[in-house]
């Protein structure tokens, strides 16, 4: 059997979503470990007043090559354009693969989902249909009942996606890989990378500059983190074996790592806090710290007390030295990225990977190696490190340089937190010995305790010398 990239040699490649992070990462794989590909053309919109031709240069500029949405637009993107692609897809004579990147979290409503695309929730066709007539107000009403169990519409569309890949696709080759939520790279281009704040890397950073420090989350619930560059690994590999093999069924790919490598989110927290604390970002707020709890009360009040009444304290100090008050700006945006996530980091799935295992036992050695999809390899703490400082270096463009500082201030916090609560006990207390004779003898007995102790010291330090 052929090598992949001897697979991909002389070989086009039509790509889409390159602009985006997944996508990037799978450009510059392809390009650096399959270097004889022939031709690899990307379909990219005009958007935010850039051409197409300036959006792939800003991509092609980037790090990388140095070396919620309503149902509406949900369903425009995940299904209509994916049925506009198979329809582009099949007028290609000589078209070898057709893959499609979905999210393993496209029956989250079942607890064990296997390698198969299961019957939708909705026919596609009908949906499509009924949008074109309905106006916004009521699709926003009918939303809730139409996704039922799933968190979003782009998990619900993406279901659909898959159906329609599967019908409208079905004299294509057709390879289905279903990431869970993708992550910083593990190993390449380099460990680490990530270049936005989607999805946990946000919630990273918010940790780390110590505005993060309750989160909603069960500590023993699988941390289904995938590096983003097993997710390109896994597409290239799977591509290359659909168009050697031509199996006779669309092959799905479960890429997931709880079920071979399982990590939870505890443990998460327990390693990012860990990494801030050794290596603080710049100009943090508090120190880290993060108290994860699934309990409903437990999680209102420590939003009230560590989220929401600081930032209003904060706001209340920038307006009073004249500058604009932003810290309740930022906190309700991380309450909307919380909402997305907290379904996740609450509940466990279990993913079927036997065609994974079966890819990886297909590779050569040497594929083995330069397309890499073996999780169990992965060490978690090392990766999670490598995350945190990542963040740092490439979404936040921190210097190294600047570590010492860093930690100056973070001790700086560390300093102003301690004495604060000193003065908060002294100022309670004192106030509990105002009204009570029982609190001001047990305050007067701890003082001559601590006034004798003090002498005996000092003179046994006499005696000594």
């Amino acid at each position: 059997m052929v090598s992949i990239p001897e697979y991909y040699e002389g070989k086009n490649v039509l790509l889409t979503g390159a602009t985006g992070f997944l996508g990037k990462v799978l450009l510059e794989k392809l390009l650096r470990s399959c270097p004889k590909v022939n031709s690899v053309y990307v379909l990219v919109r005009q958007k935010a007043g850039q051409t197409p031709q300036e959006r792939v240069e800003e991509v092609l500029s980037g790090k990388l090559f140095d070396r919620n949405e309503n149902l509406r637009d949900a369903v425009q993107l995940n299904v209509i354009a994916t049925r506009q692609l198979i329809l582009l897809a099949q007028q290609m004579k000589n078209l070898e693969v057709f893959m499609h990147v979905s999210t393993a979290y496209a029956y989250c409503n079942r607890k064990h989902i296997d390698e198969v695309v299961y019957p939708p929730p909705v026919d596609p066709k009908k949906l499509i249909d009924s949008l074109e007539w309905m106006d916004d107000g009521l699709v926003n009403d009918i939303t809730p009942k139409l996704i039922g169990d799933r968190p979003n519409t782009y998990i619900y569309t993406k279901a659909l996606a898959e159906y329609v890949v599967q019908q409208e696709g079905a004299k294509l080759n057709v390879a289905i890989v279903r990431p869970s939520i993708v992550g910083a790279s593990w190993k390449e281009p380099f460990p680490g990378w990530i270049d936005n704040f989607n999805g946990p890397s946000g919630l990273f950073i918010a940790a780390g500059k110590g505005i993060l420090r309750t989160m909603r989350a069960s500590n023993n619930a699988l941390a289904d983190l995938v590096p983003v560059d097993v997710v390109v690994n896994t597409s290239l590999a799977a591509a290359w074996y659909s168009g050697v093999n031509r199996p006779r069924n669309i092959m799905v790919y479960n890429c997931t790592t709880g079920s071979t490598n399982p990590f939870h989110w505890g443990e998460v927290e327990y390693h990012v806090i860990s990494t801030f604390k050794r290596n603080p970002l710049e100009q943090a707020f508090r120190r880290p710290n993060v108290n994860l709890t699934s309990n409903h009360l437990l999680y209102h009040y420590w939003i009230a007390v560590s989220h929401k009444a600081p930032a209003f304290l904060y706001d209340i100090y920038l307006r009073m030295t004249g500058r604009s008050p932003r810290m309740m700006k930022t906190i309700t945006r991380l309450h909307k990225a919380m909402v997305f996530l907290e379904y996740f980091t609450s509940n466990s799935w279990v993913w079927n990977t036997d065609n994974v295992n079966m890819l990886m036992n297909q590779l050569n050695p040497e594929d083995k190696k330069t397309f890499n999809i073996d999780v169990r390899q992965l060490h978690w703490a090392e990766y999670i490190e490598n995350y945190c400082m990542g963040t740092k270096k490439y979404v936040l463009n921190e210097e190294m340089s600047g570590l010492p500082a860093a930690r100056k201030h973070l001790n700086k916090l560390r300093n102003i937190r301690y004495g604060f609560n000193t003065i908060l006990v002294i100022l309670i207390w004192r106030i509990f010995i105002a009204r009570s004779q029982m609190a001001r003898n047990i305050w007067y007995f701890v003082v001559s305790l601590c006034y004798k102790f003090l002498s005996y010291f000092r003179a046994s330090s006499t005696m000594r010398y």
